[in-house]
């Protein structure tokens, strides 16, 4: 809608990157499955989304012969557990004069080994701002924002109150976690029929199931608000645009996501909601109606923000 509205032929889309993993089973810390290749491939990753069978179907061979949810969970969260601790037992002790982030950094490390021994991930264990800071580049796979996609029956979509009741009874058994997990529920069988029909019928087909939008279209928003990330745009002949920036970005640091140097020649920027936007027809009708904010460095940029920035020479 908003090509529409700034007449482009030309839309960039924000970007959310999901890389397909094969599944990880128990014993992968010790190479069985894909081993230590699975797990060099998600300690490159922002977030985990961690696919969790909870259909039953004799048809789909589980590799553990049955559906057991929780069972599954657990298994993933232990090798994770396994794969952060071989990561912590190989970092060495800073032997003579060492500096106080050496310091720092093997103190968080000791506390981490003590706290993965007893069967907790990294996220559960309160480190100073200082340990936190020092710890970061041991990219610890359970300290990772993780989200639990559960792969569900069309039936157990059709009674969606007894499916809500059974993840939570799920989620609340799991230790691992300071607060709730991020979770959703999809169908996969129905997310692959629902790609092939038009906008319209999508609609009409996923309201039978009281879904108002797509799993994919779902895990794409949980994935940015788990990750703390939000969307402004931009507009004009050359494109239309959606940016990514971090929750809580100042208009100035907004600008340079653009360019670097829009943000150390950040004037002001114009502002208007995206919704009053298309309805009003673009930039004028918006300025006549005054819907348009004029901004300095200190606004707090908001979701669908649509932006004009005013740069100096």
């Amino acid at each position: 809608m908003l090509a529409k509205v700034v007449n482009t032929q030309k839309i960039v889309p924000a970007v959310v990157e999901f890389y397909d993993i094969a599944g990880l089973v128990k014993g992968a810390a010790d190479g069985e499955g894909l081993g230590n290749k699975f797990l060099s491939h998600i300690r490159e990753v922002a977030a985990i989304a961690h696919v969790v069978r909870l259909f039953e179907d004799g048809d789909v061979i589980h590799v553990q012969d049955t559906v057991d949810a929780l069972r599954d969970i657990q298994t993933i969260e232990t090798e994770l557990i396994f794969a952060d601790l071989a990561t912590l037992f190989k970092q060495k002790e800073p032997k003579g004069k060492f500096s106080k982030e050496e310091g720092i950094r093997f103190d968080a490390i000791v506390k981490l080994k003590n706290h993965l021994n007893e069967g907790n991930s990294a996220r559960t264990l309160r480190l100073t701002d200082d340990e936190a800071i020092q710890a970061k580049d041991l990219h610890l796979l359970t300290m990772k924002p993780e989200i639990f996609v559960f792969n569900v029956s069309e039936e157990q979509l059709s009674k969606q109150d007894e499916l809500r009741a059974k993840i939570d009874t799920i989620l609340k058994e799991l230790t691992h976690f300071n607060e709730k997990p991020s979770m959703l529920f999809l169908n996969a069988k129905l997310e692959n029929d629902v790609l092939a029909f038009e906008e319209s019928d999508q609609k009409e087909y996923l309201n039978q199931y009281h879904l108002g939008e797509t799993g994919l279209n779902r895990l794409i928003k949980t994935a940015y608000e788990t990750l703390g990330l939000m969307s402004f745009l931009t507009g004009g002949e050359l494109e239309a645009r959606a940016w990514t920036i971090p929750i809580n970005t100042f208009a100035h640091q907004a600008a340079g996501t653009i360019h670097t140097d829009f943000e150390k020649k950040f004037i002001k920027a114009d502002i208007v909601q995206f919704e009053d936007f298309i309805a009003l027809g673009g930039w004028s009708k918006a300025r006549e109606q005054g819907k348009v904010q004029i901004v300095g460095r200190d606004y707090v940029m908001k979701e669908g923000d649509v932006v004009e920035f005013k740069i100096g020479q």
